[in-house]
Protein backbone atom coordinates (compact mmCIF):
# COMPACT_ATOMS: atom_id res chain seq x y z
CA UNK A 1 0.00 0.00 0.00
CA UNK A 2 1.47 3.33 -0.80
CA UNK A 3 -0.96 5.65 1.01
CA UNK A 4 -1.53 5.38 4.74
CA UNK A 5 -4.77 6.22 6.91
CA UNK A 6 -4.20 8.44 9.67
CA UNK A 7 -4.78 5.63 12.45
CA UNK A 8 -2.26 3.51 10.12
CA UNK A 9 0.57 6.45 10.66
CA UNK A 10 -0.28 6.46 13.72
CA UNK A 11 0.66 3.25 14.72
CA UNK A 12 3.90 3.28 12.31
CA UNK A 13 5.14 6.62 14.18
CA UNK A 14 3.28 6.24 17.77
CA UNK A 15 3.16 9.70 18.17
CA UNK A 16 -0.37 11.96 18.88
CA UNK A 17 -2.15 13.01 16.09
CA UNK A 18 -0.78 16.58 16.52
CA UNK A 19 2.84 15.25 15.79
CA UNK A 20 1.62 13.89 12.52
CA UNK A 21 -0.20 16.94 11.33
CA UNK A 22 2.94 18.86 12.31
CA UNK A 23 5.19 16.53 9.93
CA UNK A 24 3.00 17.26 7.12
CA UNK A 25 3.17 20.79 7.41
CA UNK A 26 6.45 20.44 7.19
CA UNK A 27 6.55 18.66 4.58
CA UNK A 28 8.22 15.79 6.10
CA UNK A 29 5.13 13.55 5.31
CA UNK A 30 3.18 13.97 2.10
CA UNK A 31 -0.54 14.05 2.36
CA UNK A 32 -3.29 13.73 0.27
CA UNK A 33 -7.68 14.01 0.26
CA UNK A 34 -8.71 10.50 0.83
CA UNK A 35 -10.76 9.34 -2.61
CA UNK A 36 -12.99 7.78 -0.84
CA UNK A 37 -13.83 10.58 1.46
CA UNK A 38 -12.44 14.10 1.18
CA UNK A 39 -12.95 14.91 5.03
CA UNK A 40 -10.05 12.97 5.54
CA UNK A 41 -6.47 12.65 4.45
CA UNK A 42 -3.80 9.67 3.41
CA UNK A 43 0.06 10.20 4.50
CA UNK A 44 2.69 8.49 1.95
CA UNK A 45 3.62 5.60 3.34
CA UNK A 46 7.29 5.70 2.49
CA UNK A 47 8.06 9.22 4.31
CA UNK A 48 5.67 7.70 7.17
CA UNK A 49 8.45 4.60 7.33
CA UNK A 50 11.01 6.42 6.93
CA UNK A 51 10.53 9.30 10.03
CA UNK A 52 9.62 6.22 12.04
CA UNK A 53 13.08 4.85 11.42
CA UNK A 54 14.44 8.38 12.18
CA UNK A 55 12.59 7.77 15.52
CA UNK A 56 13.81 4.06 16.24
CA UNK A 57 16.83 5.48 18.34
CA UNK A 58 19.92 5.67 17.93
CA UNK A 59 22.02 2.74 16.53
CA UNK A 60 25.34 1.09 17.20
CA UNK A 61 28.07 2.90 15.19
CA UNK A 62 28.64 -0.26 13.11
CA UNK A 63 24.80 -0.41 12.23
CA UNK A 64 25.47 2.98 11.23
CA UNK A 65 27.99 2.83 9.05
CA UNK A 66 26.47 -0.28 6.92
CA UNK A 67 23.08 1.67 6.53
CA UNK A 68 24.82 4.72 5.47
CA UNK A 69 26.10 2.64 2.92
CA UNK A 70 22.77 3.16 1.16
CA UNK A 71 21.40 6.10 1.13
CA UNK A 72 22.42 7.16 4.78
CA UNK A 73 23.92 9.48 6.68
CA UNK A 74 27.06 11.22 5.21
CA UNK A 75 30.14 9.41 4.98
CA UNK A 76 32.60 11.22 3.72
CA UNK A 77 33.09 15.13 4.06
CA UNK A 78 33.14 17.39 0.64
CA UNK A 79 32.88 20.86 -0.73
CA UNK A 80 31.50 19.91 -4.13
CA UNK A 81 27.92 19.11 -4.05
CA UNK A 82 25.28 18.73 -2.17
CA UNK A 83 21.14 17.58 -2.00
CA UNK A 84 19.15 20.13 0.89
CA UNK A 85 15.88 20.51 1.01
CA UNK A 86 14.86 18.84 -2.36
CA UNK A 87 17.13 21.42 -4.71
CA UNK A 88 21.06 19.82 -5.81
CA UNK A 89 23.74 22.69 -5.07
CA UNK A 90 27.29 22.92 -6.84
CA UNK A 91 29.48 24.81 -4.48
CA UNK A 92 26.75 26.46 -2.77
CA UNK A 93 24.96 27.45 -6.11
CA UNK A 94 21.16 26.17 -7.37
CA UNK A 95 22.24 23.33 -9.76
CA UNK A 96 18.39 24.82 -11.30
CA UNK A 97 19.73 28.36 -11.72
CA UNK A 98 23.36 27.38 -13.06
CA UNK A 99 21.54 25.49 -15.93
CA UNK A 100 20.09 28.66 -17.21
CA UNK A 101 23.42 30.14 -18.56
CA UNK A 102 26.17 27.63 -17.97
CA UNK A 103 28.18 25.63 -19.95
CA UNK A 104 29.61 22.08 -19.03
CA UNK A 105 33.16 23.87 -19.16
CA UNK A 106 31.69 26.62 -16.88
CA UNK A 107 30.62 23.52 -13.89
CA UNK A 108 34.18 22.15 -14.54
CA UNK A 109 35.37 25.35 -13.98
CA UNK A 110 33.50 25.75 -10.56
CA UNK A 111 33.72 22.56 -9.29
CA UNK A 112 37.54 21.60 -10.00
CA UNK A 113 38.17 25.65 -8.58
CA UNK A 114 39.88 26.12 -11.93
CA UNK A 115 40.18 29.19 -14.46
CA UNK A 116 37.60 29.01 -17.05
CA UNK A 117 39.40 26.80 -20.05
CA UNK A 118 38.37 26.99 -23.65
CA UNK A 119 37.01 24.32 -25.00
CA UNK A 120 40.40 23.03 -26.88
CA UNK A 121 42.00 23.51 -23.73
CA UNK A 122 43.81 19.78 -23.50
CA UNK A 123 45.89 20.92 -26.37
CA UNK A 124 47.66 23.40 -24.81
CA UNK A 125 47.46 22.09 -20.91
CA UNK A 126 48.55 18.64 -22.13
CA UNK A 127 50.58 18.11 -24.69
CA UNK A 128 51.76 14.30 -24.11
CA UNK A 129 48.14 12.80 -23.63
CA UNK A 130 46.47 12.61 -26.82
CA UNK A 131 42.82 13.18 -26.84
CA UNK A 132 41.47 10.69 -29.86
CA UNK A 133 40.27 6.91 -29.54
CA UNK A 134 42.18 4.32 -30.66
CA UNK A 135 40.69 3.84 -34.15
CA UNK A 136 40.19 0.06 -33.33
CA UNK A 137 37.79 1.92 -31.08
CA UNK A 138 35.31 2.66 -34.28
CA UNK A 139 32.12 0.85 -34.49
CA UNK A 140 31.62 0.53 -30.40
CA UNK A 141 29.22 2.04 -28.39
CA UNK A 142 29.54 4.91 -27.21
CA UNK A 143 30.63 4.72 -23.69
CA UNK A 144 32.98 1.75 -24.77
CA UNK A 145 34.83 3.91 -26.98
CA UNK A 146 35.13 6.04 -23.27
CA UNK A 147 36.21 2.94 -22.00
CA UNK A 148 38.64 2.11 -24.22
CA UNK A 149 40.05 5.64 -24.94
CA UNK A 150 40.47 5.99 -21.31
CA UNK A 151 42.60 2.84 -21.03
CA UNK A 152 44.97 3.96 -23.16
CA UNK A 153 45.43 7.02 -21.42
CA UNK A 154 45.50 5.12 -18.24
CA UNK A 155 48.48 2.93 -19.32
CA UNK A 156 50.82 6.06 -19.50
CA UNK A 157 49.59 8.97 -17.94
CA UNK A 158 51.03 10.03 -14.39
CA UNK A 159 50.19 9.14 -10.73
CA UNK A 160 48.59 12.23 -9.25
CA UNK A 161 50.88 12.03 -6.69
CA UNK A 162 53.50 14.71 -6.75
CA UNK A 163 51.72 17.05 -8.79
CA UNK A 164 50.48 20.24 -7.93
CA UNK A 165 47.01 22.28 -8.24
CA UNK A 166 48.04 23.64 -11.70
CA UNK A 167 48.99 20.40 -13.36
CA UNK A 168 46.46 18.40 -11.85
CA UNK A 169 43.73 21.03 -13.44
CA UNK A 170 45.15 20.82 -16.78
CA UNK A 171 45.34 17.12 -17.02
CA UNK A 172 41.63 16.94 -15.57
CA UNK A 173 40.55 19.56 -18.81
CA UNK A 174 42.74 17.01 -21.01
CA UNK A 175 40.53 13.98 -19.67
CA UNK A 176 37.18 15.71 -20.09
CA UNK A 177 38.39 16.26 -23.45
CA UNK A 178 39.36 12.55 -24.58
CA UNK A 179 35.99 11.13 -23.28
CA UNK A 180 34.33 14.13 -24.73
CA UNK A 181 35.77 13.14 -28.09
CA UNK A 182 35.31 9.63 -27.67
CA UNK A 183 31.55 9.58 -26.87
CA UNK A 184 30.73 11.88 -29.45
CA UNK A 185 33.06 10.52 -32.47
CA UNK A 186 31.32 6.95 -33.97
CA UNK A 187 33.35 7.16 -37.31
CA UNK A 188 29.90 8.97 -38.69
CA UNK A 189 28.57 12.23 -37.65
CA UNK A 190 31.61 14.94 -37.02
CA UNK A 191 31.69 16.29 -33.80
CA UNK A 192 31.60 19.49 -34.46
CA UNK A 193 34.76 21.99 -34.30
CA UNK A 194 37.18 21.41 -31.21
CA UNK A 195 36.78 25.23 -30.40
CA UNK A 196 33.16 24.60 -29.92
CA UNK A 197 31.27 24.05 -26.77
CA UNK A 198 30.84 20.44 -25.69
CA UNK A 199 27.23 21.04 -25.89
CA UNK A 200 27.59 22.48 -29.34
CA UNK A 201 29.89 19.60 -30.68
CA UNK A 202 27.10 17.05 -28.79
CA UNK A 203 24.31 18.02 -30.93
CA UNK A 204 26.49 18.26 -34.35
CA UNK A 205 27.63 14.72 -33.17
CA UNK A 206 23.64 13.51 -33.17
CA UNK A 207 22.68 15.64 -35.97
CA UNK A 208 20.06 17.82 -34.12
CA UNK A 209 22.14 20.97 -34.14
CA UNK A 210 19.25 22.67 -32.58
CA UNK A 211 18.99 20.79 -29.47
CA UNK A 212 22.22 22.29 -28.63
CA UNK A 213 20.58 24.38 -25.70
CA UNK A 214 18.40 21.30 -24.35
CA UNK A 215 21.85 19.56 -24.18
CA UNK A 216 23.57 22.33 -22.08
CA UNK A 217 21.15 22.40 -19.67
CA UNK A 218 21.11 18.61 -19.49
CA UNK A 219 24.82 18.36 -18.95
CA UNK A 220 24.85 21.19 -16.14
CA UNK A 221 22.18 19.90 -14.35
CA UNK A 222 23.70 15.89 -13.45
CA UNK A 223 27.40 17.26 -13.65
CA UNK A 224 27.45 15.70 -10.02
CA UNK A 225 25.16 14.11 -7.22
CA UNK A 226 26.81 13.32 -4.40
CA UNK A 227 28.53 10.47 -3.44
CA UNK A 228 26.44 8.03 -5.78
CA UNK A 229 28.27 4.55 -6.81
CA UNK A 230 30.35 5.50 -9.59
CA UNK A 231 31.65 8.89 -7.31
CA UNK A 232 32.29 6.77 -4.73
CA UNK A 233 34.43 4.49 -6.80
CA UNK A 234 36.58 7.17 -8.34
CA UNK A 235 37.45 8.61 -5.19
CA UNK A 236 38.65 5.30 -3.88
CA UNK A 237 40.60 5.49 -6.93
CA UNK A 238 41.91 8.35 -6.09
CA UNK A 239 42.62 7.79 -2.88
CA UNK A 240 45.90 5.14 -4.28
CA UNK A 241 47.11 8.10 -5.98
CA UNK A 242 45.87 6.79 -9.66
CA UNK A 243 46.35 8.85 -12.60
CA UNK A 244 43.07 11.19 -13.47
CA UNK A 245 42.48 8.95 -16.05
CA UNK A 246 42.11 5.76 -14.46
CA UNK A 247 39.66 7.48 -11.88
CA UNK A 248 37.42 8.28 -14.46
CA UNK A 249 37.76 4.49 -15.87
CA UNK A 250 36.83 3.22 -12.59
CA UNK A 251 33.69 5.75 -12.53
CA UNK A 252 32.57 5.07 -15.98
CA UNK A 253 32.90 1.42 -15.21
CA UNK A 254 30.55 1.47 -12.27
CA UNK A 255 28.22 3.95 -14.13
CA UNK A 256 27.90 0.98 -17.11
CA UNK A 257 25.59 -1.40 -14.46
CA UNK A 258 22.15 -1.77 -15.39
CA UNK A 259 21.47 -0.66 -11.57
CA UNK A 260 23.22 2.65 -12.10
CA UNK A 261 23.51 4.46 -15.91
CA UNK A 262 21.35 1.34 -17.26
CA UNK A 263 18.27 2.87 -15.88
CA UNK A 264 17.01 4.38 -19.22
CA UNK A 265 16.37 1.04 -19.84
CA UNK A 266 13.41 -0.08 -17.37
CA UNK A 267 12.01 3.81 -17.94
CA UNK A 268 11.73 3.15 -22.04
CA UNK A 269 10.18 -0.24 -21.21
CA UNK A 270 7.74 1.33 -19.27
CA UNK A 271 6.58 3.41 -22.05
CA UNK A 272 6.79 0.76 -24.71
CA UNK A 273 4.14 -0.77 -22.12
CA UNK A 274 2.13 2.40 -21.34
CA UNK A 275 2.32 2.76 -25.21
CA UNK A 276 0.99 -0.95 -25.43
CA UNK A 277 -1.29 -0.94 -22.78
CA UNK A 278 -1.72 2.24 -20.98
CA UNK A 279 -0.43 3.58 -17.81
CA UNK A 280 -2.14 2.35 -14.99
CA UNK A 281 -1.32 -1.34 -16.79
CA UNK A 282 2.18 -0.21 -17.26
CA UNK A 283 3.17 0.29 -13.52
CA UNK A 284 0.74 -1.92 -12.15
CA UNK A 285 3.71 -4.40 -11.21
CA UNK A 286 5.64 -1.30 -9.90
CA UNK A 287 2.81 -0.04 -7.62
CA UNK A 288 1.91 -3.87 -6.48
CA UNK A 289 5.48 -4.05 -5.39
CA UNK A 290 5.78 -0.33 -4.24
CA UNK A 291 8.31 0.88 -6.01
CA UNK A 292 8.08 3.23 -9.02
CA UNK A 293 11.79 3.88 -9.63
CA UNK A 294 14.17 4.52 -11.34
CA UNK A 295 11.86 6.33 -13.39
CA UNK A 296 10.12 8.07 -10.56
CA UNK A 297 11.17 9.22 -7.06
CA UNK A 298 13.99 9.71 -5.34
CA UNK A 299 15.38 9.10 -1.89
CA UNK A 300 16.68 12.79 -2.06
CA UNK A 301 14.01 14.46 -3.38
CA UNK A 302 10.21 13.37 -1.69
CA UNK A 303 8.76 16.66 -3.33
CA UNK A 304 10.37 15.65 -6.95
CA UNK A 305 14.22 15.29 -8.76
CA UNK A 306 14.55 19.28 -9.06
CA UNK A 307 16.79 18.46 -11.90
CA UNK A 308 13.86 16.45 -14.23
CA UNK A 309 11.90 19.40 -13.52
CA UNK A 310 14.12 21.32 -14.49
CA UNK A 311 15.13 19.72 -18.11
CA UNK A 312 10.94 18.61 -18.44
CA UNK A 313 9.74 22.22 -18.26
CA UNK A 314 11.70 22.64 -21.81
CA UNK A 315 10.63 19.67 -23.22
CA UNK A 316 7.37 18.67 -25.64
CA UNK A 317 6.63 15.08 -23.94
CA UNK A 318 6.35 12.28 -26.84
CA UNK A 319 3.90 10.41 -26.94
CA UNK A 320 3.43 7.97 -23.55
CA UNK A 321 5.15 10.20 -21.39
CA UNK A 322 2.91 12.62 -20.03
CA UNK A 323 0.16 9.55 -19.50
CA UNK A 324 3.13 8.15 -17.60
CA UNK A 325 3.73 10.59 -15.33
CA UNK A 326 0.14 11.46 -14.67
CA UNK A 327 -0.55 8.12 -13.38
CA UNK A 328 2.85 7.68 -11.27
CA UNK A 329 1.37 10.59 -9.25
CA UNK A 330 -2.67 9.32 -9.03
CA UNK A 331 -1.17 6.07 -8.21
CA UNK A 332 2.36 6.22 -6.39
CA UNK A 333 2.46 9.71 -5.32
CA UNK A 334 5.62 9.73 -7.11
CA UNK A 335 7.13 12.61 -9.66
CA UNK A 336 9.61 12.12 -12.47
CA UNK A 337 13.08 11.41 -11.76
CA UNK A 338 16.25 12.95 -13.86
CA UNK A 339 16.00 9.30 -15.85
CA UNK A 340 12.90 10.06 -16.52
CA UNK A 341 13.37 13.27 -18.33
CA UNK A 342 16.59 12.07 -19.69
CA UNK A 343 14.11 9.23 -21.86
CA UNK A 344 11.89 12.18 -22.99
CA UNK A 345 14.61 13.99 -23.91
CA UNK A 346 16.39 11.42 -26.37
CA UNK A 347 12.74 10.44 -27.37
CA UNK A 348 11.79 13.28 -28.03
CA UNK A 349 15.15 14.34 -30.61
CA UNK A 350 15.00 10.61 -31.85
CA UNK A 351 18.40 9.46 -30.86
CA UNK A 352 18.69 6.18 -30.11
CA UNK A 353 17.71 4.49 -26.95
CA UNK A 354 21.05 4.22 -25.03
CA UNK A 355 21.74 7.90 -25.55
CA UNK A 356 20.87 9.25 -22.07
CA UNK A 357 23.88 7.28 -20.43
CA UNK A 358 26.08 8.97 -23.05
CA UNK A 359 25.04 12.10 -21.66
CA UNK A 360 25.26 10.81 -18.38
CA UNK A 361 28.76 9.65 -19.04
CA UNK A 362 29.74 12.92 -20.32
CA UNK A 363 28.10 14.87 -17.88
CA UNK A 364 29.24 13.34 -14.64
CA UNK A 365 33.09 13.25 -15.65
CA UNK A 366 33.12 16.52 -14.50
CA UNK A 367 32.05 15.67 -11.95
CA UNK A 368 34.11 12.62 -10.99
CA UNK A 369 36.97 14.60 -11.89
CA UNK A 370 35.80 17.39 -9.00
CA UNK A 371 35.93 14.47 -6.69
CA UNK A 372 39.20 12.99 -7.63
CA UNK A 373 40.76 16.49 -7.37
CA UNK A 374 39.55 16.71 -4.14
CA UNK A 375 40.57 13.11 -2.81
CA UNK A 376 44.32 13.74 -4.00
CA UNK A 377 44.29 16.93 -1.82
CA UNK A 378 42.79 15.17 1.05
CA UNK A 379 46.02 12.63 0.69
CA UNK A 380 44.05 9.77 2.92
CA UNK A 381 43.27 6.26 1.50
CA UNK A 382 39.42 4.83 1.78
CA UNK A 383 39.98 1.89 3.02
CA UNK A 384 37.19 0.48 5.09
CA UNK A 385 36.39 -2.39 7.52
CA UNK A 386 34.30 -5.11 6.63
CA UNK A 387 31.98 -6.68 8.88
CA UNK A 388 31.96 -10.47 9.15
CA UNK A 389 29.31 -12.37 8.77
CA UNK A 390 30.85 -15.85 7.50
CA UNK A 391 31.22 -18.79 9.65
CA UNK A 392 32.31 -18.46 13.32
CA UNK A 393 35.91 -18.09 13.92
CA UNK A 394 38.10 -20.39 16.11
CA UNK A 395 39.51 -17.76 18.36
CA UNK A 396 41.47 -20.58 20.41
CA UNK A 397 43.88 -21.22 17.87
CA UNK A 398 47.05 -19.53 18.00
CA UNK A 399 48.08 -16.33 16.25
CA UNK A 400 51.19 -16.78 14.02
CA UNK A 401 53.91 -15.16 15.32
CA UNK A 402 56.17 -12.43 13.18
CA UNK A 403 59.78 -11.83 13.69
CA UNK A 404 60.97 -7.80 12.72
CA UNK A 405 62.27 -9.24 9.47
CA UNK A 406 58.64 -10.60 8.25
CA UNK A 407 56.28 -8.26 9.82
CA UNK A 408 54.03 -6.22 7.54
CA UNK A 409 54.57 -2.68 7.02
CA UNK A 410 52.02 -0.54 8.06
CA UNK A 411 51.17 0.84 4.96
CA UNK A 412 50.34 -2.29 3.99
CA UNK A 413 46.40 -3.23 2.71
Amino acid sequence: MTWLTAAQALQLLGVRPQTLYAQVSRKAIRARPDPSDARRSQYHEKDVRLLAQRRAGKRRDEAVAAAAIGWGDPVLPTGIATAVAGRLYFRGQDTVQLAEAATLEDVAALLWGAPAASPDAPEATSPTSSTAPAATAQGLPAVARAMRALAERAATDPSTQGLDASELRAQAWSVLHTVAQALMDDGDAAPGRPNQPIHQRLARALGTPAAADLLRRALVLMADHELNASTFATRVCASTGASLSACVLSGLSTLSGPLHGGAWQPVRQLIDATLRDGAEAALAPLVQQRRLGPAFGHPLYPDGDPRAQALLSHLHLPPGYAELQLAAWQLGGERPSVDFALSALAQGQGWAPETPLTLFALSRCVGWLAHALEQVANGSLIRPRARYVGPPIDEAAPAPVADAATAPSRWHP
